[in-house]
Order: structure tokens, then sequence, then C-alpha cells
């Protein structure tokens, strides 16, 4: 069925944009001449895509930026081509935009969503980058990780701001900055340092720069940094004065809701330019919401460069006993209260396929890998423990590093491809046991997306692990749309949630599990020791980072 088709056939209604009254509900005839931007920059993409009222892509233009890796176990990334790259995305797509005889005028606002915890450092007088951005897979903390340990104060982090001290989070990745990077400490101590996530570093370069100095996030982006007490959504002063920031010296974005029709700005320049930008979450919040995932009890699994899951838990936060984190899922504003997930968080997924594209040369283009899987009927024996950057959920093994176990010389690429996606699979597997045991609940599905899932292989694998059916949508791209519509809430193109409930619903396919639980059990076991096996490879006398 043609996306204009599937949506002719929704059956909904929508209110249209208001200007504090309250609108005439709108047919889907209008809802088509309805349009919303989005930006969505990935971890190693960026793209721009227009969707119009009823969900459907318009237009849209991807394109992909540098990844530095200066050392083992780092990862840095050029703020100023990010800047770049959304802005060729939106010049690009907005141009194909037109080209279908459409006008900017019906464009009613833009959303930004991105990669979370990576982390940039500028100074305010000069609104330069002090550094690279240092991407949120980096593992160089893992010396800093181990010494904050052991500091007073270091067990009651995470029933603050729901994150344990790991090489994850934004915190982390600023203190090496503070040791490392001389001219860091001087503007510190100048107090001009202005710190940000992606989208702070996005919303103040698109809005002017240092001209307007727009330095502001969102609760769900604000919540990955560890500064943030989950319990209020205002900045911690215990977790500041742990990590010896003087509030009166660092300059911390101002954090909002994700839905707002004044704080996030405009554009300042290029074919949109004072186009308001109107919502702003995190790229594992914006895929919950384009999920539809408004619901306790409702998650979605995200398969990207490292894979996500996040769980639905309500209005207030959970703190994990089993190796989760506590997150904030989303917060509409107004009268709408914040609502928090419990997060499963895999380091490496896609980029564990780019791995064996790039670098082991196993094809030429990661759409392949799945192909090459499929060479063989099994893994044959092979399991492999893609710890590039330590293990994440639920593990939270910093010293683990990536590994195959059982190879042997009748081992194919064949079957390290199936390895490789097989990781991903059995991370998710751990998350969903150790989610199980904080909710007490058990999923009956699992709702999915991301480049990863493009591969059937890899989700009946999915679901042959996890013995839960796997539910994949026809358009795959929910982070851009949940961001397109925390824009949309802001400016009354939907008032209610009902008013979704019919978006990217049609033709979705359901992978239904073709093994025993008994025989998911036993390839488990063998992959649980896999892991253990993992463990121990690096320590403090033998790092991977130069000090």
């Amino acid at each position: 069925m043609a996306a204009s088709e599937h949506a002719a056939q929704a059956g909904r209604k929508i209110h249209a944009e208001s200007s504090g009254q309250e609108a005439p509900l709108q047919d889907e005839k209008d809802l088509g001449k309805c349009f919303i931007g989005s930006i969505d920059q990935g971890t190693t993409s960026t793209r721009f895509l227009i969707f119009n009222g009823l969900g459907v892509i318009v237009a849209s233009h991807q394109m992909e930026f540098k990844q530095m890796y200066p050392h083992s176990g780092w990862m840095e990334q050029d703020p100023r081509e990010i800047v770049q790259s959304v802005l060729t995305c939106i010049e690009k797509a907005t141009k194909s935009f037109i080209e279908l005889g459409h006008s900017t005028d019906d464009i009613k606002a833009i959303g930004i969503t991105s990669q979370r915890e990576t982390t940039v450092l500028w100074d305010r007088d000069t609104g330069e980058p002090l550094y690279n951005a240092i991407a949120w897979p980096d593992s160089r903390t893992q010396g800093i990780v181990r010494e904050l340990k052991g500091r007073p104060g270091a067990d009651a982090l995470q029933g603050i701001c729901g994150l344990p001290l790991s090489t994850y989070p934004s915190a982390l990745k600023l203190t090496w900055l503070f040791r490392k990077v001389k001219e860091v400490q001087q503007v510190y101590d100048a107090g001009r340092l202005m710190f940000g996530t992606i989208d702070t570093w996005l919303l103040y370069c698109l809005n002017g720069g240092k001209d307007k100095n727009v330095h502001i996030t969102d609760s769900t982006n604000a919540s990955r940094t560890m500064f943030v007490n989950l319990h209020t959504l205002e900045y911690s002063p215990e977790v500041l004065e742990f990590f010896q920031l003087d509030p009166n010296k660092i300059l911390l974005p101002k954090i909002v809701p994700c839905s707002d029709a004044e704080a996030f700005g405009s554009l300042a320049s290029g074919i949109l330019k004072g186009k308001k930008i109107t919502g702003c979450l995190g790229d594992q919040s914006a895929a919950l919401v384009g999920q539809l995932g408004f619901e306790p009890g409702m998650a979605k699994n995200t398969y990207g460069t490292g894979c996500f899951l996040l769980y639905n838990v309500g209005e207030k936060p959970v703190m994990s006993s089993h190796g989760l984190l506590a997150t904030v899922a989303y917060n509409f504003g107004g009268k709408r209260k914040p609502v928090y997930a419990l997060e499963g968080s895999i380091a490496v997924a896609g980029s564990a396929v780019k791995y064996l594209v790039n670098n082991l040369k196993f094809v030429d283009s990661s759409s392949k890998i799945s192909d090459c899987a499929a060479t063989v009927k099994d893994n044959g024996g092979c399991y492999f423990v893609t710890a590039f950057s330590g293990l994440f959920a639920p593990y939270w093994i910093d010293d683990a590093q990536g590994t195959m176990f059982g190879i042997t010389q009748y081992t194919q690429q064949g079957h390290i491809a199936r390895a490789a996606m097989e990781a991903t699979c059995f991370q998710t597997k751990a998350i969903l046991d150790a989610m199980e045991k904080d909710s007490g609940h058990t999923l009956t599905e699992l709702a999915v997306d991301g480049g990863m899932t493009d591969s059937d292989l890899c989700m009946q694998t999915q679901a042959d692990i996890i013995n839960i059916p796997v539910d994949r949508p026809v358009m795959r791209e929910t982070t851009a749309l949940g961001a397109a519509i925390v824009a949309g809430f802001a400016v009354d193109v939907w008032k209610d949630f009902e008013e979704l409930k019919e978006i990217n619903k049609e033709n979705r396919t359901i992978f239904k599990p073709r093994i025993s639980q008994e025989e998911s059990g036993k390839i488990y076991k063998r992959w649980s020791k896999a892991v253990e096996m993992s463990k121990g490879w690096l320590d403090s006398d033998n790092e991977s980072q130069p000090q």
C-alpha cells in the first residue's frame, strides 16, 4: 500500500494549529497539507525529514559525518562538522520538498532529536568548541570511573540521577576534559565554560551562536549527564559537588520540557530561516514517542549504532536494582507530568556490523551482512562478545573487551556475521530479564526500529532468543517521527495522544519465535559463559588509553 493510501485510510481527525484558542478539528485532507520538520542527529549520520500530519515522510536527506578514533577505545567527532551536516540536510530535504510543489510556509515547526551523552565544551566569549565532541561510546574514562567509585558519596549517586558511574554519562567525559585539556580548565576558571550535549550545541548554533546565546536542553537529554536529580529534574548540588564542579564557573544549559513553543528558539539562517524549533528530546526517548509508547508497560528497542530498550514506567522514576538505568522517557510539559522509563543500553549493535565491513572487509556494505550471515544455518558454535566499549546494561563491565569464542577451522565469515548480530539479540534478552525483575511484569511483544531491523534474519533471531514476538513497523524512522510529534504538540498540530493512535500502525511485520524456550535457553547459557570469560582484559596496569 502506498504511503498516501495508508494515510487516507487512517480514519483520524486532529486539531489544527491555534493561537491561544480552541481550533476546530481538521480532516485528513488538511492534515496532509500540514508539515513538520525533524532533525535527527545520530551517532554516525544526520538526517532531516519532513513529515505530514499523518506521520508520512514527504521529503528527507541523510549524510554521514566523520568518526575519529585517535586511540583504542576513543571516539571523537568534530562539533562544527555536526552542525554543518544538519544545515546541509535541512537545505537539501527542503529543496526536495519545494520541488514536490509544497511551500515552506506549510512547515509549522521543527523538532530535534540527537545522540545523547556525547559532550561538547565551548567558550562563551568566542562561541568556539574547546575540543572535539567526545562521543557516548568512548571508553577513555575507565581509570577515572574506578577512581571515582572510591570517592565518598559514590554509592548515593545512582539514587539521585538514575545512572551508575561508568564511561557512558557526560559527567565522566567532562571530568576527563578538565584533567587533560588545559584550555578547558582556563576557560572554566574564567567563568566562561559552556557545557552541553549535542542537542544543546545544535540549538546554540542553529539560533545564531554567541549572538543569541541560546543555552538550553530538554529533560530527557539532561537526565543523561548525571548532573540532574531525576525526581526534581533540576541540577543536583550533591552531584555537582561530587564531581567538584562550581556552578558559578561552569555554564549549564537551562532545562525545559521536550515540547515548548518558545524556549528552543528558531533557525537563524538558511532556507528555513525564522522557522521555530518547538521540540527537542534524546534519540531513544524520541523512538519511544515515535512508537507511541505512551502507556506504562509499553517498550521499544532501537537497533542503531548501539541498541537501546526503553520501558515506560509511568510518572514516577523506578530505580533499578538489576543493572538498568532510570531515565526520563519524555516530558511534554504544560499540564502533563514527566514520564519515566527503565532503560537497557547496549554500547555496540550496528557498529559491530560496521566493524565487520570496514575493519575486516567481510562485505562492501552494512546492508550485505545479513546475506553473509544467511550463508550458514547457525553460528557454528561461535560467540562474539562485542565489548568494544566494555559492556553496558545490565552487566556494566568496564574491563571487558571484544572477544570471540568457539572459533575452529570450521568457522567461516557467515558464522562470525551471525555471531555479531546475535550479540545484540543476546544482550537484549539480558535486559528484558532485568526489566522483568525490576518491574514485576513480563513483556508479551517487543516493538523494534532502527537500521538493523531491516534484516529479517536478525529480527527472527531476536524473536527466537527472547521467546516473544517482535513487532516491526513499515516506516522505521520512528526516532525522527518522535521529534516531529513533540514539536507538533507545541503548536497544536496534535493535542491528545489519542489522535496519534493510527500513525504507522498498518502493515507491521510480526516475527514469532520458531525455536523452543529450552533451545533458546541453551544458546543463551553459552552466551552468558562467553560474557564471563570476556572480563578483565583491562586493568589499572594495562589501560588502552594514553595518560
